[in-house]
């Protein structure tokens, strides 16, 4: 009897250890709320923190980033305006279009003194043609341009347009600083303009572009990297320093590619005054279907230059490893020519003041080489009556006619 009631007395305490576990484990807090329930979904400019642009015309008085819903087309003045800085105005892939009779207002327009913007991913169309050079017809006077343009001033600072392409206006394509005022932060990249009547692009820094069908010039900028720029009527680009760019100007006093400074791995055609102008130019070409330059500068380095009537290259100070040809002036022109090749069917294949191991060409009269100062030349004509070399000094030089040996050189040094 004993033994059971101990082992009931055992089973009732392990019973209510069991229990007091199974409270501890299943205790509940309280069941009072600690305050009213709150909204779990994200607003709408939480989603989507941007103004939508739906209708045009349309003006942005505030900072903020703005975005286009639709495409927008207007029959009358500017689509959009800018009036503040501080703006991010994203075309979202749609065209901003316009009808506009005789061609007037501005797809996009800046007020002048904007700073901070940036343009992106879209298109601007007009319906402006070319008429054997002779711009007309309706929709917009620019694409992207600023207020209060002058030559010298009423610029905007600090702004960026991208993936843009501009058709068929009867101005401008994409301004975003004026004619010369290239030392600001303004940059224009990966866009493309067509078939403008005056100047295509022009920024700080023009990079990865394309303009094409131009009256005026069609690329300006302080730095030009990667761009193609044509031109009806005016230069194909116009740049302080310019890096693997091609440039065609077509007019009597067109340049293809002008560079006050430096030029790197750029062409320039142009049948005006230069196919190529630059301070200093180094592994380029210029060309020259008219009477002009094809490639001149100051030094001028692995570069070659032809012309149909002008001078092929002509370097004002030092031409070096260099190719220049003509067919009625000289091939190639400079102070200094080390290592270069000039050649010229009527005129004189190389002139310099000292040519340090060049060849000279002349099939015409005139002769291969001209030089106050040959050392290691050879000169070559064509005729009998021509001299293939002709120095005040030569030294280790050699000239030669289809009659044979023929030099002209008052003094000789290491020479038959």
């Amino acid at each position: 009897m004993k033994t059971r009631n101990r082992s009931m007395l055992g089973a009732l305490f392990l019973l209510s250890t069991v229990n007091s576990l199974l409270a501890i484990a299943y205790a509940q807090g309280s069941l009072t709320p600690p305050g009213a329930p709150a909204p779990t979904m994200k607003s709408l400019d939480q989603i989507e923190a941007r103004t939508p642009i739906s209708s045009a015309p349309y003006v942005i008085t505030k900072p903020g980033s703005y975005f286009l819903t639709t495409n927008l087309n207007v029959t009358a003045g500017d689509a959009i305006d800018i009036n503040a800085s501080g703006v991010t105005l994203d075309l979202n892939g749609f065209t901003i279009a316009s009808t506009a009779p005789g061609a007037a207002g501005t797809a996009i327009q800046l007020e002048s003194g904007m700073n901070d913007l940036t343009i992106f991913n879209g298109h601007i169309r007009g319906g402006v043609t070319n008429n054997a050079g002779i711009f007309g017809g309706n929709g917009f006077l620019n694409g992207i341009y600023f207020s209060a343009y002058s030559p010298f001033g009423g610029f905007c600072s600090n702004v960026c347009v991208r993936g843009v392409s501009v058709y068929g206006c009867l101005s401008a394509g994409i301004l975003i600083t004026s004619a010369g005022n290239y030392n600001n932060a303004s940059v224009i990249e990966g866009c493309t303009v067509q078939n403008v009547g005056g100047f295509g692009l022009e920024a700080g820094v023009v990079s990865r572009c394309m303009a094409y069908g131009c009256g005026n010039t069609a690329i300006g900028a302080g730095t030009a990297a990667d761009s193609i720029g044509e031109s009806i009527s005016g230069d194909g680009l116009y740049a302080l320093t310019a890096a693997n760019c091609y440039g065609y100007g077509y007019g009597s006093g067109a340049m293809g590619v002008y560079v006050s400074t430096t030029a790197m791995n750029c062409y320039g055609y142009s049948d005006g005054s230069y196919g190529l102008l630059a301070g200093t130019a180094i592994n380029c070409y210029g060309q020259n279907g008219g009477n002009g330059y094809g490639l001149s500068a100051q030094a001028a380095q692995n570069c070659v230059g032809s012309s149909g009537g002008g001078i092929g290259i002509y370097a004002g100070g030092i031409a070096t490893a260099c190719s220049g040809s003509s067919s009625s002036g000289y091939g190639l022109s400079a102070t200094v020519a080390n290592s270069c090749i000039g050649a010229s069917t009527y005129s004189v294949g190389l002139v310099a003041t000292v040519a340090n191991s060049c060849y000279g060409t002349s099939i015409g009269s005139s002769g291969g080489i001209a030089a106050q100062i040959a050392t290691g030349c050879y000169g070559s004509c064509g005729v009998a009556i021509g001299a293939g070399l002709t120095a005040f000094i030569g030294n280790s030089s050699y000239g030669r006619n289809t009659s044979g040996a023929s030099e002209v050189v008052t003094n000789k040094y290491n020479m038959p």
